[in-house]
């Protein structure tokens, strides 16, 4: 635990003061500068850009993670492993960029609605998709150096600080609305240059081609599990761009609404990201040393980390929605209430059943994924189908969160019964006791008048209870340890 303990703290403080920007971006600075209508049409060419430079990609990122630790060999410029990583993928992506600007025509029909608010904007997206594409592969590059700080720094704080800089030139009329598209654009491109320069920094930006790579494993194999991991990919990534992509197709307006509450939503998944960005590559270092010892114990310590924290978040985020949509000052954007809770219902169902996903996409068996992935995206195309018509953005968001409550339970199932393992003791149900005890107690005290009153009595009360549980039972031990050795840090008399 001591590579994931010090990245993943670093990652936990640089992803949670990104939050805070984020949630400044989110709640104070784009949905008022910005019409519903406006951010839905960001969200859709992110969206479009996303699955664009998904099926570019071919799996690569996964590829990396997995079989990195094969090629690595800094004397020997890791066999020429990057010139490949980014080699292929850019290749394809050129025919993906054709098909997506010939099929340009069809794209502006299903969004019939607001086609003069995509089509001028539809060579961004193309933009967008080249940066997302490029930034991911080296993104997965340095995790599998186990340097991930750094790239957390990039989207969790610096481009969002790129989007805001925009949004307030916007807000004073010093950039016009294409304008700011442009700049949107500029913040992806930012960050890849960016992490570019760093590899080059810390000496890891070997681009000589080299015959040594195709020697250390054989290219079908990586092309194989490629394509494996792209079909898995594109299922979690649908899970994030199919409810903007299909609500954009009835309103942008409903598209922009359902971002802002999925965004809220996202501050549950920030730990959960900055843990599996280290989870990733020792996992793989596992299975290559065959220490399942470790990895069960892995297993089973994060699973509890994922619980308690979780909980805690999702409660606190719920019980205090009114405040947080106060401090936007346009009444459309709090039809999203309900969205955000079926949302974060699904997300604590991701945290509570572990880096399960992570287990079962670098085993020996990363065939068996795609079925559950082949079934997740079938689903939730098929519920926002239904739903969506019916329901607007509930639907999309009751969609999403059975979606993702399904291929958790159906990955925890899977490796339970291939490897016996499950991370699951009754401490599991002490920790979801305990914070639903504290958020009733929180949310049966009378509410002031004052809501900034509301939301330290709400979060004081719940955060005390809650803390002083954890700590009284120790049913997560690493947060008693955390304790104590905060305790011991305090100067004394």
């Amino acid at each position: 635990m001591g590579i994931v303990q010090r990245q993943g703290l670093r990652n936990t403080v640089i992803s949670y003061v990104g939050l805070g920007i984020g949630f400044v971006n989110t709640t104070l600075v784009l949905p008022r500068l910005l019409a519903p209508a406006q951010l839905g049409l960001l969200s859709v060419l992110v969206s479009l850009a996303t699955m664009g430079a998904l099926v570019s990609a071919l799996g690569f990122t996964n590829t990396t993670l997995r079989y990195f630790p094969y090629f690595r060999n800094r004397e020997a410029g890791h066999s020429g492993f990057l010139p490949l990583l980014l080699g292929l993928p850019l290749a394809v992506f050129v025919l993906v960029a054709a098909v997506l600007w010939l099929g340009r025509p069809l794209v502006l029909r299903w969004y019939a609605h607001d086609a003069a608010m995509l089509g001028p904007h539809y060579a961004v997206m193309l933009g967008i998709a080249l940066c997302i594409l490029v930034y991911n592969l080296l993104e997965a590059y340095t995790k599998s150096l186990f340097h991930t700080s750094f790239s957390s720094f990039l989207t969790d704080v610096l481009q969002r600080l790129l989007i805001v800089g925009a949004a307030l030139l916007y807000g004073m009329g010093l950039l016009s609305f294409d304008g700011f598209v442009l700049a949107y654009l500029g913040s992806y491109a930012s960050i890849s240059v960016l992490l570019l320069g760093y590899l080059a920094v810390i000496g890891e930006l070997h681009l000589r081609p080299t015959r040594a790579v195709l020697r250390v494993r054989p290219m079908s194999e990586l092309l194989r599990f490629g394509s494996f991991a792209l079909l898995g990919n594109i299922s979690g990534t649908l899970l994030i761009t199919i409810d903007s992509l299909m609500l954009g197709s009835h309103s942008f307006a409903d598209a922009g609404i359902y971002n802002i509450a999925l965004n809220i939503s996202t501050a549950l998944a920030v730990p959960f990201r900055a843990l599996y960005k280290t989870a990733y590559p020792l996992i793989a270092e596992y299975w290559k040393e065959g220490a399942t010892a470790k990895m069960l114990d892995f297993y089973r310590r994060t699973t509890r980390l994922t619980t308690a924290l979780g909980a805690y978040l999702a409660l606190g985020i719920a019980l205090n929605l009114p405040f947080i949509y106060s401090l936007i000052h346009r009444p459309e954007y709090a039809a999203g209430t309900v969205a955000v809770l079926l949302l974060l219902a699904g997300r604590l169902t991701d945290g509570i059943t572990g880096v399960n996903g992570i287990i079962v996409v670098t085993s020996p068996r990363y065939r068996y994924d795609l079925l559950f992935n082949v079934g997740l995206s079938v689903g939730i195309i098929g519920l926002n189908y239904l739903l969506i018509p019916r329901l607007g953005l509930t639907g999309a968001a009751i969609s999403n969160a059975l979606a993702l409550a399904g291929i958790n339970l159906a990955r925890t199932w899977f490796v339970w019964h291939s490897f016996g393992w499950q991370p699951f003791d009754l401490r599991i149900l002490y920790i979801l006791l305990l914070a639903s005890g504290a958020a009733a107690g929180a949310w049966a005290l009378p509410a002031p008048d004052n809501i900034y009153l509301t939301l330290c009595l709400r979060g004081g009360v719940l955060t005390l209870l809650y803390g002083a549980g954890l700590l009284a039972t120790g049913v997560v031990p690493e947060v008693s340890a955390l304790w104590q050795q905060a305790l011991r840090r305090l100067p004394r008399r």
